[in-house]
């Protein structure tokens, strides 16, 4: 690379050279030289970008509590290539690594503290301490949020929105984060950062797959009985989390038993940030215990509060998961995905954009052992940063 003529270029030559590639190929060249590297990920190189709002829409995965790797990658899957991906996140100095969502180009995980020198390395492995971390693997930037209790790495859902927003949501409580909360990272009595805002939350039940549409949440919750689940969704908006009681129902009553047709609902974005989908099992029947035909993919406008049928598993496919006794959906925008037992592949639901709906396997999926899998979709950019 020293006898290359891109050496004798000026630096802004080359980024309007490389400013010419799809996001795909300006990745791959950054693994060329360390020349290249450097070129690529300099502020004014990120700052073109920036002006093309270039980005690849990647569906990530989640590692298994019982199969972290101690080689730290991201595994992706690119839907328009159909193969996979593999992001190196060794430039993090931890020592466990359990990534969880994504927003605007940034990656968020859980973190094990690395120990120290006078630690037993043993305990360190086991300790439940969390911190969690904002990252950008394909510029090797990263940055540590205020530190939480670790309770909330075990139990609180995360969710990351625009301008660096983070949210932990659990049934009692919601940790909100942005920059502008605080600057001295000072720790509360209730062993949170200043930079955390408490809020109540007060649900009904625990939330289930929470989600984070413009500037509020939607989580499904049960309000049925021990015997028997009813499913309902909850909103609020992030301005009026100080209220006392400031989650709404959503409901409408033309609805009927929109929610007793579906079996394991889950909630899941959509492209429109007027809209959100809702994925379960098509149950054959009302009775308490009944089988499922298949697995449908309902969109409701937030606005209007209108349903609409835009996917449903084909038969032959929907066989492979009658075998299985759980099932994982994961996704946002135009894609929803779905993983099995046993199965030993994913399911993909994408909606193109004529508004037709496509359904596919992937292939090669590795490293999940029962073949359960959960994930989310990542926005991957070169000039997002930490």
């Amino acid at each position: 690379m020293d006898s290359s003529p891109l050496n004798h270029l000026p630096e802004e030559t080359i980024h309007q050279i490389f400013f010419q590639l799809p996001l795909r190929q300006i990745a791959a060249c950054k693994c060329v030289c360390k020349a290249l590297n450097s070129a690529l990920s300099s502020p004014s190189f990120r700052h073109l970008l920036s002006t093309q709002h270039t980005s690849l829409s990647l569906l990530a995965l989640k590692p298994s509590d019982r199969h972290i790797s101690p080689f730290p990658n991201l595994h992706a899957f690119d839907p328009a290539l159909s193969q996979w991906l593999r992001f190196s996140l060794s430039f993090l100095p931890f020592s466990s690594l359990h990534p969880i969502t994504s927003s605007d180009g940034l990656l968020y995980l859980w973190a094990a503290r690395p120990p120290s020198r006078n630690s037993n390395t043993a305990h360190v492995r086991n300790s439940s301490q969390k911190s969690l971390v904002v990252c950008n693997p394909l510029i090797g930037q990263f940055k540590i949020l205020p530190q939480l209790g670790s309770a909330w790495s075990r139990h609180g859902s995360v969710l990351a929105g625009s301008g660096n927003t983070v949210l932990l949501l659990t049934e009692l409580a919601i940790l909100y984060y942005s920059e502008s909360n605080g600057v001295n990272g000072a720790v509360n009595s209730g062993g949170v950062s200043c930079n955390w805002l408490k809020f109540t939350s007060n649900l009904p039940s625990k939330p289930r797959s929470p989600v984070m549409v413009s500037d509020s949440i939607l989580a499904l919750c049960d309000v049925g009985s021990p015997w028997r689940s009813q499913w309902a969704i909850y909103k609020t908006k992030i301005t009026d989390m100080e209220k006392k009681k400031h989650w709404v129902r959503v409901e409408k009553r033309q609805w009927g038993d929109i929610f007793g047709i579906l079996k394991r609902p889950r909630l899941v974005k959509a492209m429109n940030d007027k809209k959100v989908h809702m994925v379960g099992g098509l149950k054959s029947s009302f009775a308490l215990h009944s089988s499922c035909t298949t697995i449908l993919i309902l969109r409701l406008d937030l606005e209007s509060l209108e349903w609409e049928e835009v996917g449903r598993m084909p038969v032959e496919m929907y066989r492979c998961f009658m075998e299985s006794s759980k099932f994982k959906v994961f996704g946002g925008g135009n894609k929803v995905c779905f993983s099995a037992k046993r199965v030993g592949k994913l399911v993909l639901w994408e909606e193109t954009e004529e508004g037709k709906a496509e359904w596919r396997w992937i292939e090669g999926l590795s490293g999940h052992g029962d073949g359960l899998c959960r994930g989310f979709v990542y926005e991957a950019r070169l000039d997002a940063v930490p």
